[in-house]
C-alpha cells in the first residue's frame, strides 16, 4: 500500500491556494484600472463634446461679424464712390 504524505498534499494544496489569490488580486486591480480608464475616457468624451459645443458658438459668430465686415466694406466703397462723386461734380460744375 502507498503512503499518502498529507503534509506535502496540503503543501501543494496552500500553494494553489495562494496563486489563486495572487491571480484574484490581479484582477481585481486590473478591473480597477479598468474602471478608472472608463471614467477618464467618459470625462474626455463629455469635454470634446462641450468643446464642440463651444466651437459651434464660435463659428457662428465668425459668420455674423463676416457679415457684418461685408456690409461695413460695401459701405466704405459706396462712401468712397460718393466722395469721389461729389469732387468730380465740384470740378466739372
Amino acid at each position: 500500500m502507498v503512503e499518502v504524505n498529507w503534509e506535502a498534499r496540503l503543501d501543494r494544496i496552500e500553494d494553489k491556494m495562494d496563486k489563486m489569490a495572487d491571480a484574484l488580486v490581479t484582477l481585481a486591480r486590473f478591473e480597477e484600472k479598468m474602471d478608472s480608464y472608463n471614467k477618464y475616457r467618459d470625462d474626455s468624451w463629455t469635454r470634446m463634446n462641450k468643446f464642440s459645443e463651444k466651437l459651434d458658438i464660435i463659428e457662428k459668430k465668425c459668420d455674423e461679424n463676416a457679415h457684418t465686415v461685408n456690409v461695413i466694406n460695401k459701405l466704405f466703397w459706396i462712401a468712397i464712390a460718393v466722395g469721389a462723386s461729389a469732387i468730380a461734380a465740384q470740378i466739372w460744375m
